[in-house]
């Protein structure tokens, strides 16, 4: 299958450069077998019902990108995640400028030593100094415009209300959109909800360039279901609720902890699951996330969830009602097509 078969075209002024306020503000966009309803994240209760499981991604934005010199060289870096041996993993900006050895200088009397280098421009580096992450600022995705830099605003509005483990280059999206006041109301309609961890690596913010899907190869992400987490959501299922997966990454990691008769596994470890087209979806039925780049693995994902013909349907509805799409946009819930 192509990748030009998830392309869409969308107006520069959908793009959202900055949240709601409140987060529960946000437009909601249901999406299901029976078609399209608008409605808003602050109706999240009435859509869902008691026994359902909300399951959220944890994981806590760090600090990421760095600005460093090689010689006369600008390199932009982002880091990715601190390896067992106290070096990083990390995206180079102007990779090929950089060679085994090589040192990057940054402020505050950081350096690093470049020990590999690969052709997606992924590299592996050796810092000396104080701590990476205490001189790295926030990275915001490339279509929020900050060009002076992500604003203190930023630095809280792209946390979610779950985050307590740090370790993502990105937020888990999906997860924005709550507030203390809305799981409040979902907990007393008698929706539960289950903590997992998946850490966004830098991964995410490179453009697919396969141009078809079997060639395309994910970043590996790491990711933790424990056994608690995994337990409440079987419970939940084997009494009739359903799994409502909060985020692309919250559903990549259920399905990577997935046993053969859809019950989740504890997990520990790394996955580079891609859910394309033909994947056979065992867990969530519900998938809560916001609106997707054109020609991107999330829309692929849940074009896979829902069914390409309806996601392009959705998108094409969203765009003629002014959604606000991307990280700080509206949202939709989407529910997963029947088994074929």
């Amino acid at each position: 299958m192509r990748l030009a078969d998830f392309s869409f075209e969308l107006p520069a002024e959908l793009i959202a450069q900055v949240p709601v306020s409140p987060r529960s503000a946000a437009r909601l966009l249901v999406i299901g077998r029976e078609g399209l309803v608008d409605s808003a994240i602050a109706r999240l209760p009435e859509l869902l019902r008691a026994g359902d499981i909300l399951v959220v991604n944890d994981t806590r934005v760090f600090a990421a990108e760095l600005e460093g010199r090689r010689g006369q060289a600008r390199i932009g870096i982002t880091l990715d995640r601190k390896l067992a041996d106290g070096t990083w993993s990390a995206l180079a900006r102007n990779a090929r400028r950089l060679h085994v050895n090589d040192h990057i200088a940054f402020a505050g009397g950081l350096s690093a030593r470049v020990l590999s280098r690969a052709a997606d421009g992924s590299v592996k580096l050796r810092f000396t100094g104080p701590e990476p992450t205490e001189a790295a600022r926030l990275k915001l995705p490339p279509y929020i415009a900050r060009p002076h830099g992500p604003t203190a605003a930023d630095e809280e509005s792209y946390q979610t209300i779950f985050a307590t483990r740090p370790g993502a280059v990105a937020a888990p999206t999906a997860g924005l959109h709550f507030t203390a006041e809305l799981l409040a109301a979902l907990a007393a309609r008698g929706v539960r909800m289950a903590r997992i961890t998946l850490h966004v690596g830098a991964g995410t913010f490179l453009p697919l360039r396969q141009e078809t899907l079997e060639d395309v190869r994910l970043h590996a992400e790491r990711g933790l279901v424990s056994e608690q987490a995994a337990r409440a959501i079987n419970e939940a299922r084997a009494a009739g609720g359903r799994i409502v997966a909060v985020g692309t990454t919250a559903l990549r990691l259920l399905e990577a902890a997935a046993g053969p008769s859809g019950e989740v596994n504890p997990f520990d470890g790394e996955t580079s699951l891609f859910l394309k087209p033909g994947h056979r979806f065992l867990t969530a039925e519900r998938l809560l996330t916001n609106f997707h780049l054109p020609r991107s693995s999330l829309f692929v994902l849940v074009a896979a969830f829902a069914g390409r013909e309806r996601m392009h349907a959705a998108y094409r509805h969203a765009i003629a009602a002014r959604y606000r799409f991307y990280s700080y946009g509206d949202a939709c819930l989407i529910e997963r097509r029947p088994e074929v």
